[in-house]
């Protein structure tokens, strides 16, 4: 057995997937008992190695949802098949429920600073460009008071559910300038193929995500969004340098860092303080997991039970839900 890889997956299954996909908590315990499938995935290199991507790579090529069993004996025999989906495609989330817990730090930006230009780092499709365009539904904790947020133009086709504490509720929609992204490999929302991967990377029992996902994706696609390909270290100063006079800039990641080796990741930190040095109009949100920013999450001194930390300037203001349900300030 290779222990690193078993404990890659049960820390999946117990940390990321218990209490959110029965299917996947079962597959990734499943596979870190595994010994031939603990050998075979070590061989992959390091961050395809990664139970999300594994699972999506087999649900893509027809595996079914059932129980570890049915899944192992579906794979074993299918597994270069697997391995050449895992190596061509990439974990690339796209959830446009993390709309709702940037929109209580936008709110404020905007309702200081007027129009906002956002950078995504890790964009995707871009359907976390949007905060302007969706609604939105607070919960406001405690108790069961409903906020309602919509755009301008009235209640959008896609509506975004979050928990919040009082004092974090957004007042208002911000106006959004301009909008631009970086990604390695920038996702067409017109070419079918590429929003049917998207749908793949849902996790399976989640049949609203699904719904959000094509009801987002119809209203980006009218109107698409400037992404540039390539590695966000290197590209993402250059597109902030094309943000319009005037515009406040908000450069903002959500659970993309992970995807980094450590280096990386310090290298993009000392990228963004760095433009921050030089560019007073300029704020830094982070929305990533806990192991993932240290000097972030040295700074929280709660249990965090599965939610990540939403920073802005790379001071911990929130725990949030992976997928955009919950908003509670630090």
């Amino acid at each position: 057995m290779n222990e690193a890889v078993s404990d890659l997956y049960r820390q999946f299954a117990q940390e990321e997937a218990v209490g959110v996909s029965q299917i996947y908590f079962e597959w990734a315990m499943g596979i870190a008992q595994d010994d031939e499938m603990t050998e075979r995935i070590a061989v992959l290199p390091g961050m395809k190695r990664q139970p999300h991507l594994v699972f999506a790579a087999s649900r893509w090529l027809g595996a079914p949802l059932g129980s570890y069993t049915q899944l192992r004996e579906w794979l074993i025999p299918r597994w270069d098949e697997v391995v050449r989906v895992v190596l061509a495609r990439s974990t690339q989330t796209n959830e446009a429920a993390r709309c709702a817990v940037l929109l209580p730090v936008l709110s404020r930006l905007g309702a200081r600073h007027g129009e906002l230009a956002l950078v995504e780092a890790g964009a995707a499709a871009g359907l976390v460009l949007y905060p302007d365009r969706y609604s939105y539904r607070y919960r406001v904790e405690p108790g069961d008071e409903i906020t309602r947020l919509d755009p301008p133009g009235g209640r959008s086709d896609v509506v975004l559910p979050c928990r919040i504490d009082a004092e974090s509720v957004p007042s208002r929609v911000p106006t959004i300038a301009w909008r631009a992204g970086v990604d390695l490999h920038p996702i067409d929302l017109r070419e079918a193929e590429q929003l049917d991967w998207l749908e793949t990377l849902v996790w399976p029992e989640h049949d609203a995500r699904r719904a959000r996902l094509h009801a987002a994706a119809e209203l980006v696609a009218a109107d698409p969004p400037h992404l540039v390909a390539g590695d966000i270290v290197e590209r993402v100063p250059e597109v902030v340098a094309q943000a319009p006079a005037g515009a406040h800039i908000v450069v903002f990641h959500s659970a993309v860092l992970a995807y980094l080796p450590p280096e990386r990741r310090a290298a993009f930190v000392a990228m963004m303080r760095a433009m921050q040095e030089s560019m007073p109009n300029l704020t830094w949100i982070s929305f990533e997991g806990v192991q993932v920013l240290p000097e972030i999450a040295a700074k929280v001194r709660v249990d965090t039970h599965g939610r990540m930390i939403l920073a802005v300037d790379g001071e911990p203001l929130a725990l949030v839900g992976p997928h955009g349900q919950s908003f509670q300030r630090l």
